[in-house]
């Protein structure tokens, strides 16, 4: 039998186009934090949930996984820049920014093409990542037809 090839089987994975996302939410002192995530999806419409997981080597893996609530921001075609920014280790994220609170504290980005701001549902362990599933609880869709997409290592745009 042959050895695993975690490099092929994460190449592989990148064969499956998914849309870019920030993710935000506050420190327990009220900083806002956000990175960039591929990993999510939606769930269920009743009640409505949606998922994404962070890695348990992410800087903000312990305040993520603890955290009662955040905010997922989907993408549009013209924020490419933005979705580098909030995938750099640096902590100056926010410097530019002017986000405003939402309706459960996560901190939300002035543009985006839709935001769901949930309060956590559940966090269950997936390897070396945490899954979180968040309980919807405001939504705003922008109506932008193209959306920001990554495969194979490298973003796209649809519409």
């Amino acid at each position: 039998m042959q050895a695993f090839d975690a490099k092929a089987f994460r190449n592989a994975c990148g064969m499956f186009a998914t849309g870019i996302t920030v993710v935000t939410t506050t420190t327990p002192q009220g900083e806002p934090v956000g990175m960039t995530v591929n990993s999510f999806s939606s769930v269920s419409l009743d009640p409505p949930l949606i998922l994404w997981s962070v890695g348990n080597h992410a800087r903000s893996f312990d305040l993520f996984s603890q955290t009662a609530h955040y905010a997922v921001h989907i993408l549009h075609k013209e924020q490419e820049a933005l979705s580098t920014l909030f995938a750099s280790r640096g902590e100056e994220k926010f410097t530019n920014l002017a986000w405003t609170p939402g309706v459960v504290g996560s901190p939300i980005l002035p543009d985006f093409a839709v935001c769901f701001q949930c309060q956590m549902e559940h966090v269950y362990p997936g390897g070396d990542h945490n899954i979180l599933v968040g309980r919807v609880v405001a939504f705003e869709d922008r109506g932008h037809q193209a959306g920001l997409l990554y495969f194979r290592g490298k973003y796209h745009t649809l519409g």
